[in-house]
Order: C-alpha cells, then structure tokens, then sequence
C-alpha cells in the first residue's frame, strides 16, 4: 500500500512535469533549453518523491495540504529575510497593517543574521513604552524560542486582542544578559504625521512615524498652515518604512527635478524609474533625522534627498533594507498570497541600500546635550522638577507614561529645554541656523 502511494503521487507530477516539459520542447528544440528541461523534470520527480515519503513516513500523520504548506513556508522562507507564504491569517493581517490601525505591540520586525530583530518600536504604542529599542534581537515570545521561527509566526504570536499580555524577552548590545519585557496588548492606531515648530526659531519640525497611506497629504497639509517658515526638520528615526509610493510622493514634496528612485529586477516588468514633478518646498534648508530604526521607504527617502543635495542627513546608519516585495495572490479570492521580492532599490546616485543603509553626512548619536556643569548644581525649581519626575516613577496612581507621552505630542512647539535632551535635534536646528546664514550671504 505504502509503495501504490508513492507510486501514485510520483506517477502525477511525473506526469505534470513531463507535460511541461513536451510544451518546452515544442516551443524550443534548443539543445541548452532541451538540457534545462531534463533537469527540471528530474527536479519535479524528486520534489514529488519527498512529498510522499513525508505523507506516509513522517511521524506525524499530516495531510497531502498540510505538507505542500510547510514546504511553502519554508521556501519562501529560504529565499531570503523578506519573502514569504502568507496564509489567510497572514495575508489579512498585511493589510490592515497599511491602514494604520491593527492590533498588537507596536514594533515592526525584520530577519538580520538569521535573527528575529526589532526594526523600530511605533511610537507612542505599547512596545515603545516599555522600552523596546531598534536592534533588540528576539529571543523569546511568551516562553517559546524564536530559533527557526518565521517573521510571519512571530508577528501571530505577538498579534492578539486588546488588554491581553505578551511576554518578550530580548537580547541588547551593551547588556550582559537578557532582558524581559511582559507587554500589554492595544489597538495600535499610527498617527503617522504630526508637526510642531522649535520654539524661537520659526522652524517646522515633522515627525513622520509611519508610511502609510495618508502621509504625503498630511503633510502637504501641515506645509499649507506653516509658510513662513525658517527650514524643515524631517525625522523619520524608528520609522520602520511601509508603502513605497508615499516615500516617492513625500520625496516629491521637497525637489523640483531628478530621479527619486529606481527599482531593478530580474524581469524587465519589474524595473521602474520614479521621477521628481511635484515640488512643493524645494528651497528652505531642509535636515533629515535618521537612526538604526529607519528602514525601507526612510532609506528611499533619506537617500534620494541625500544624492539630490536637497537635505542634510544626521543622525545614525539606517537599516539597510532595499529590496522590493510584491504581493501575488494565489487564488481569486485572493485568501492567499505570496510575498516575492522581485528588485531591488537604487538611489539617484545609483547606489544600493540593501545591507548597507544610508551612512549620514553628519554622524550624531542619540544622547542629551553635553553639559559641562556640575551635575548636582541644580537651582530649587529644577530640583523640584527632578523630584516629581522621580515620583512619577514610582506612584502607580499618577499619569501614566502613555499619558505623558500624549500630552507632549499636543503640544504646539519644542522648546529650548527640549532640545537640550536630544543632541541629534538640537543639531538638526543648528545646521539650518547656519544654512540661512550662510544662503544669506
């Protein structure tokens, strides 16, 4: 019976493959392509034969569906960190996660060294309130090892419903040993825009968190209220990435002419060149805020200001993710769907971004302001101040941090004294301080 089986199974694809292979040949009686086709059919017969030892072997008894699946997953896996077999579950999951609102933590993951890393915690979401970090590798998720888990299974354990708890554990450059994180699950809702302006400077700052849909509009709306302005800091430090044609359109926002980015595949259908034609600000001096948590689409548009000379790009090296992935559903009903890289980006300049990031023009890590003073010269109202923050930690019954968080995102402007706890913005506001100077003359 076991032999009938396999016989069986290895007798269809035989017969699949040796179709295919007579439609080749007909098509081609090209000696090299007669080769190629021989040894895809021998391929296919192997590929057929492991199918039907596993169904009737393997320890666990797993349907014929079951084991087509797996293999799946793992080939595309296999391919490289960023494709994938994407089950209804998954393929669901990807996109409600476009429309900047779905449950979870708040972090974006990604595979580097073969490791579950966190690409960037969204702000102001669970994930980034505890203290997850950009670079933390993934040991853990409620107990169970992340060694040869899938990006897609870890995104599903980490995916529940509102107000339950998730266990992360965590290893961390500079730490000696793991850290635990136990989590509450929330209905993560990105504001992916918002702007304020740097007290005394006339200088707009834009926090852009998140590449969803809606943010070359938002902010083009946000330039619309703000004129008469003195310079454009752009931070997208912990922006993960997201939708391709909003990183192009927010790029356009801010140069008149020249290529924004181009894409290259292994099909000609797969190369595009996207072309500046907008121009909205192309003229006030313009910093771009970057760290280890900008990836994707904050590469796109970090590298493309950066080749084009229109920014001044500051802060730390960028992720490093630079390849293209396309969603193909596999049914009509589109329930489920393979997620293919098929090109890679390349910036104006003609350089990759892939592995290497974008390198900053001006290396800045993140730290406070340098002080030279006397750490405990503190005047009575700045000890009052130290004192209720200190409180704060510790009396449960007091504003939260995601309160705190909240109300510093309402307001209106970035003080002096902000500045001062962010070295890598306070530098952003002295380069176009100097830049006006400078154009002045």
């Amino acid at each position: 019976m076991k032999n009938l089986k396999l016989f069986a199974l290895g007798f269809f694809a035989t017969f699949i493959a040796i179709s295919a292979f007579t439609s080749s040949l007909l098509a081609d009686s090209d000696n090299s392509s007669t080769v190629k086709n021989t040894n895809r059919l021998e391929s296919l017969v192997k590929y057929s034969r492991v199918l039907g030892i596993i169904e009737d072997a393997y320890v666990d008894d797993l349907t014929l569906d079951e084991i087509i699946t797996k293999s799946l997953e793992g080939l595309l896996t296999n391919l490289d960190a960023h494709s994938a077999y994407l089950n209804e579950k998954s393929f669901q999951d990807f996109k409600t996660q476009t429309e900047g609102e779905f449950g979870g933590l708040g972090i974006t993951i990604g595979m580097k060294d073969t490791a579950i890393t966190i690409i960037a915690p969204i702000e102001g979401t669970p994930a980034d309130r505890v203290g997850l970090k950009s670079g933390d590798v993934i040991l853990k998720i409620d107990n169970r090892s992340t060694i040869g888990m899938t990006l897609d299974e870890a995104v599903s354990l980490m995916r529940g419903e509102p107000n339950t708890a998730v266990k992360i554990a965590i290893v961390r450059k500079g730490e000696n040993k793991p850290l635990s994180f136990d989590i509450v699950r929330d209905m993560i809702k990105v504001e992916s825009v918002y702007t304020k302006i740097i007290e005394d400077e006339k200088i707009l700052y834009i926090r852009v968190t998140n590449f969803d849909k809606n943010v070359a509009e938002m902010t083009e709306e946000a330039l619309k209220k703000h004129k008469n302005i003195n310079g454009v800091i752009l931070d997208i430090r912990n922006n993960p990435g997201g939708l391709l044609d909003q990183a192009v359109k927010l790029t356009d926002i801010f140069v008149d002419s020249g290529t924004i980015v181009s894409q290259k595949g292994r099909n000609a259908a797969d190369d595009k060149i996207y072309k500046a034609k907008k121009g909205v600000l192309t003229t006030a001096p313009m910093v771009v805020l970057v760290n280890g948590g900008s990836a994707s689409a904050s590469e796109i548009l970090s590298g493309a200001l950066q080749d084009l000379k229109r920014a001044v790009i500051v802060g730390e090296n960028t992720f490093g993710k630079g390849s293209v992935q396309q969603i193909i559903p596999l049914n009509e009903s589109q329930t489920e769907a393979v997620k293919l890289t098929v090109a890679r980006y390349y910036l104006p300049s003609g350089r990759t971004i892939q592995t290497v990031g974008v390198k900053p023009d001006i290396v800045v890590h993140a730290a406070a302001v340098p002080n030279n003073e006397n750490e405990f010269s503190l005047k009575e109202s700045d000890l009052k101040k130290h004192l209720e923050g200190e409180l704060t930690k510790i009396d449960n019954n007091t504003k939260n941090s995601a309160d705190v968080n909240n109300t510093k995102r309402q307001e209106a402007t970035i003080s002096q004294d902000d500045l001062l706890r962010d070295l890598q913005l306070k530098t952003a506001v002295d380069i176009i301080k100097v830049l006006n100077i400078t154009t002045k003359k």
